[in-house]
C-alpha cells in the first residue's frame, strides 16, 4: 500500500488538491465510509477496470461494467456497492488545484463530464481507446515521482488532456448533444445562479431580475432544453440539498429546515412530503 490513502479525508478534503487512489485499497481501508452515503468537496474520476458493481450518485443507481469511466461532480452524494469489490483507480482533484485561470474555471463549469443536464456522465472505455490509457499512465507515473516545483503543473496539464479526450470519447458514444444557442446559454446561466442562491432565493422572479430577462423567456428556455419549468428546477434543487443533508449529516429536521431558509420546520416537512410523498425522517431511514 502506498500510504497516500491517508490524504483522502472524507470530511476535510485533499491534502494537496490532487490524489490518485487504488479502488481495492479504498475498499480495504475505508469500507464503511465509502459504502455509506458520503459527500465530497472535490471532483472525482472513477475508472472501474475490473468487476461489475452498483454505484449511487445523488440517489441514482448506476450499473457499473468492467472498464467504465464515471465522473462525479463536487458536493455530490455517493456510495459504493457493498458487494461489488471492483478494481480500478480514482482520481480526485479540487477547484484550487485545477483552476489557475478563468478559462480553467469556465471549462469545469461547462464540461459535459461534470455538468450533464440529464444524467451522471459515465461510459465504457473500449479496448481501442489507447489515448486515454496512455494519458492516465502519464498521470500515474508523474504522481509517483518525488514532489518538486514542476509536478503540480505537469499533473494539471495531463489531467486537462485526460478530460478533453474523455469528452471526445463520450461524444462518440450515445451522448445526445444539445444545440448551442441562446436557450442553452440562458439555462446554463440560470443553473449557475441557482447553485449559488437557491437557499435564500426560491422565487423565479429573482433569477429573471439577475439575468435581465422576462419570466416568459426563462420559461421558454427551460421548456425547450429541459422540458420543465424554472419553478420545478428550483424545487428539485432544494429537494436534492435536503436529501443530501438528511443522509450525510446528523442534523435534525428542524436544523435542516433552518439551514435551507424555511421559517418553520413544519413548512419544510410539508414541502418535502408534498414533493416526495414521504417525510424527511422516513427518507433518511430508507436510504441509510
Amino acid at each position: 500500500m502506498s500510504g497516500k490513502i491517508e490524504k483522502y479525508d472524507f470530511k476535510n478534503g485533499l491534502l494537496h488538491g490532487f490524489e490518485i487512489i487504488d479502488l481495492s485499497e479504498l475498499y480495504q481501508t475505508n469500507f464503511e465510509q465509502i459504502t455509506s452515503p458520503h459527500r465530497l468537496k472535490f471532483y472525482q474520476i472513477l475508472w472501474f477496470k475490473k468487476g461489475t458493481s452498483k454505484h449511487w450518485v445523488d440517489f441514482k443507481n448506476l450499473d457499473i461494467a468492467p472498464n467504465t469511466l464515471l465522473f462525479v461532480n463536487k458536493n455530490s452524494v455517493q456510495y459504493f456497492d457493498k458487494n461489488g469489490y471492483p478494481k480500478g483507480k480514482v482520481i480526485l482533484f479540487t477547484d484550487d488545484f485545477f483552476c489557475k485561470t478563468k478559462t480553467d474555471t469556465a471549462y469545469l463549469k461547462s464540461s459535459i463530464l461534470f455538468n450533464d443536464l440529464f444524467s451522471t456522465p459515465k461510459f465504457k472505455v473500449e479496448n481501442e481507446s489507447l489515448s486515454l490509457q496512455k494519458i492516465f499512465n502519464q498521470i500515474l507515473t508523474e504522481f509517483e515521482q518525488p514532489k518538486d516545483n514542476y509536478q503540480a503543473d505537469i499533473l494539471r496539464n495531463h489531467l486537462k488532456n485526460f478530460l478533453l479526450h474523455s469528452e471526445r470519447e463520450r461524444k462518440n458514444k450515445d451522448f445526445i448533444a444539445i444545440k448551442k444557442d441562446n436557450n442553452l446559454t440562458v439555462v446554463m446561466t440560470f443553473k449557475e445562479l441557482l447553485e449559488n442562491n437557491f437557499i435564500q432565493h426560491k422565487n423565479v422572479s429573482f433569477y429573471c431580475k439577475q439575468m435581465h430577462i422576462t419570466a416568459k423567456k426563462l420559461n421558454s428556455a427551460t421548456a425547450k432544453i429541459l422540458d420543465t419549468s424554472p419553478k420545478s428546477i428550483i424545487i428539485n434543487r432544494i429537494l436534492l440539498e435536503a436529501k443530501r443533508l438528511l443522509v450525510c449529516t446528523q442534523k435534525s429536521t428542524k436544523d435542516i429546515a433552518y439551514s435551507l431558509d424555511f421559517e418553520e420546520a413544519t413548512n419544510f416537512i410539508k414541502f418535502f412530503k408534498k414533493q416526495l410523498n414521504t417525510t424527511p425522517l422516513a427518507f433518511r431511514e430508507n436510504v441509510k
